[in-house]
């Protein structure tokens, strides 16, 4: 019998520490690299993206052009930009680009999504985290996305400081920089930030289709509640499954901060979700988007029942501001659901 956890009795408590000693990618890109990605090859944009980082990586740690340093002794010269950042739809292979120039960059430095960087600050101080990330040489912000007008604010005062200390920086998202925020709020009231925020880095869009559902079937059909268990337990032997109620582990979320889901998950290798069904308040949902792209890092296959995936959160919900983070998590929770009931391994 496969031993049992329920993450609704996890309440994990995280030390400022312990989040910085987690800003590196997560298990799922642990060993990428420039070479393992695939680029389409209908798709230029995406070798072409390759080699951009390529580049950007090997300027990383010279001694030109970068931080207060360069400004004094480096003449009329146009100031580089600090940063490269990666545009373009979910699933064409952003996070394992990032990854891999993290990888191939000299240390010390950082890699974490962008709620991850914005829990920091609330944990350290902004002061606090400006100081410990100005010293590293590559600051690294996975699914870069402005939900609030604190954030926007946050975030430009961030990475002008960074920039100004001679901080590389590397972002992916699914919205140009100088677009952030639109449909979330009133963005034009925050246009001097946001476009703070764009200046800093040059664009490289990377075109194509999600490649977690190239020429692969649909998400799989939900298995009988009556013999999820069972299914879960004989598929997986003795790993170790966190098995839950969906609607009472959405609950459990609003009580736990997004910054300890990672933690949350520790030691779990498969998720069984019983009564899978359609999430109607944003915040809960927002809430479960977080789970489930460290769900993704952490590479847990999930065995659910009641409804697939695709009907997770609203019609409204899909076509609202936040449209893109849905998407993105129903595309992440529909491969790890191949991977779990149909053994499907994707990167």
């Amino acid at each position: 019998m496969a031993p049992i956890q329920h993450l609704t009795h996890r309440t994990p408590q995280v030390t400022a520490d312990e989040l910085l000693a987690g800003f590196h990618p997560s298990h799922r890109f642990g060993e990428v690299s420039f070479d393992s990605y695939r680029p389409d090859p209908s798709q230029p944009s995406q070798s072409e993206a390759v080699q951009r980082l390529r580049d950007f990586a090997a300027g990383i740690g010279s001694a030109s052009g970068g931080g207060l340093f360069g400004r004094i002794f480096g003449g009329r010269r146009p100031a580089a930009k600090a940063g490269i950042y990666l545009d373009g739809g979910f699933g064409v292979g952003k996070t394992h680009l990032l990854a891999s120039l993290w990888h191939a960059a000299p240390g010390p430095k950082a890699f974490g999504t962008f709620v991850e960087y914005t829990n920091l600050v609330g944990a350290l101080s902004f002061r606090k985290t400006v100081e410990v990330l100005s010293g590293y040489k590559l600051v690294c912000i996975d699914e870069f996305e402005l939900d609030d007008p604190g954030d926007t604010v946050l975030m430009s005062r961030l990475m002008r400081e960074l920039s100004d200390a001679g901080v590389k920086l590397a972002a992916t998202s699914n919205t140009l920089p100088g677009s952030l925020g639109d449909g979330r709020f009133a963005a034009v009231d925050f246009q001097r930030e946001i476009q703070v925020l764009a200046d800093q880095f040059d664009v490289a869009r990377i075109d194509g289709e999600d490649y977690r559902h190239r020429g692969l079937p649909q998400a799989p059909e939900p298995i009988g509640d009556g013999e999820l268990e069972e299914y879960a337990s004989s598929r997986y032997g003795d790993r170790t499954l966190a098995v839950d109620d969906f609607a009472e582990l959405v609950r459990h979320l609003s009580s736990v901060h997004p910054s300890r889901y990672r933690q949350l998950l520790d030691g779990i290798d498969v998720l069984v979700l019983h009564n899978v069904h359609t999430i109607t308040e944003q915040s809960l949902a927002l809430r479960f988007v977080v789970l489930a792209d460290r769900l993704y890092d952490k590479d847990v296959p999930i065995v659910a029942s009641g409804a697939p995936f695709s009907e997770l959160f609203t019609q409204e919900m899909l076509a609202g501001g936040y449209m893109k983070k849905y998407f993105r998590a129903v595309s992440r929770l529909t491969a790890l659901a191949r991977e779990g009931q149909k053994g499907e391994v994707l990167l």
